[in-house]
């Protein structure tokens, strides 16, 4: 059998994400004028994990946010609990609060005889607009991250930890988690913070973190499908539930089911993407504003000829939102011409 694991993690010091370290990635133009600028950093590497291409600094240290959530996902899988179908989903998502996403984060949290209430997630309302104007009140359940705290509760429920502490750092659920994220970043893990929803947010590079989905997407072909049967369960769970990771209409969902290529959204700008082929992007927007991951993901896995160019530009045209003037469209978010010609 293949081993899938990755070469002992290697230790750096870690620097923040600055603008001296970013480069140009987006523009947003209305009326035929360039109004803002997205900087950021950009990494993309092959089933190796060999960079192919670094726009900006690579190295510098960024917080995943969501995006770690399919190393957390993966490490409940490995703790021995069992995520069929579309639960696996719901677990690595950051979804939109439909009913359907609610009663999927449920059906999780009933496995482990937990309520509600024993999620450590905070309150929130559906980030879907319709299902938040039908809504009473914010709810643990309606939080993005609900599905994720749900399978925290059953792998402390499988394994005999305690369910009340799963989000403290030196819990054997949140030690697991370092480990997995050192694993498939090839980074040690140094440092951590405190994510949104409360479970702590291991800090990695630029690198590390397309370097982790290159490997968790590239699970299921068919050379690496028996190193790493869970990362592969749990990228065939999103690929057949595309809707619970994000949510209809919604970007990554479309990525996923459009493209074939594992999408996942952060906070603060980050976005990663992996191909079954085992090609990874991660992007980071300095400023934060998530509206330009997807364009710029798919440009650069576009660029590496990991996606065809026509159903990429299908997907950024379905799902990016136009700009508008007066309720008409009179612009919109493009690559920026210094990223496109970083490219030549």
């Amino acid at each position: 059998m293949t081993d899938h694991r990755a070469p002992a993690p290697v230790s750096a010091p870690r620097r923040p994400l600055t603008a001296e370290g970013s480069r140009e990635l987006a523009v947003l133009v209305r009326s035929g004028l360039e109004e803002s600028r997205h900087l950021g950093a950009a990494v993309v590497v092959d089933h190796d994990g060999a960079v192919l291409r670094e726009v900006g600094d690579g190295g510098a240290s960024i917080y995943p946010r969501s995006c770690l959530k399919p190393l957390q996902a993966l490490t409940v899988l490995r703790s021995g609990v069992e995520l069929p179908g579309s639960q696996a989903a719901i677990a690595t998502a950051s979804h939109a609060g439909t009913q359907e996403h609610l009663a999927l984060a449920a059906s999780v949290l009933a496995r482990s005889a937990s309520g509600e209430d024993d999620l450590l997630c905070p309150p929130d309302w559906p980030g879907d607009r319709a299902s938040a104007r039908r809504a009473d009140g914010s709810r643990r359940l309606a939080m993005n991250c609900s599905g994720k705290h749900a399978s925290f509760l059953l792998a402390c429920a499988e394994n005999g930890w305690d369910p009340a502490t799963y989000v403290d750092l030196d819990h054997p659920l949140q030690r697991a988690v370092r480990e997995t994220v050192a694993e498939y970043t090839g980074e040690v893990v140094d440092h951590a913070g405190i994510d949104g929803c409360g479970a702590p947010v291991f800090a990695t590079t630029v690198t590390g973190l397309a370097r982790s989905v290159a490997r968790v997407a590239g699970s299921v072909s068919p050379g690496r499908r028996a190193g790493d049967p869970e990362a592969a369960r749990l990228v065939d769970a999103v690929f057949a539930d595309a809707w619970a990771i994000d949510g209809p209409g919604r970007a990554n969902t479309v990525t996923v089911d459009e493209l074939g290529v594992f999408a996942k959204l952060g906070a603060e700008g980050v976005m990663v993407m992996g191909t079954p082929d085992g090609v990874g992007v991660a992007v980071k927007v300095l400023d934060g504003n998530v509206r330009a991951g997807t364009l710029v993901a798919l440009h650069l896995l576009v660029a590496e000829g990991a996606v065809d160019a026509d159903a990429a530009r299908r997907v950024v045209d379905a799902t990016l939102e136009p700009v508008l003037g007066g309720g008409v469209v009179v612009g919109g978010i493009e690559v920026s011409p210094e990223l496109v010609a970083a490219g030549r």
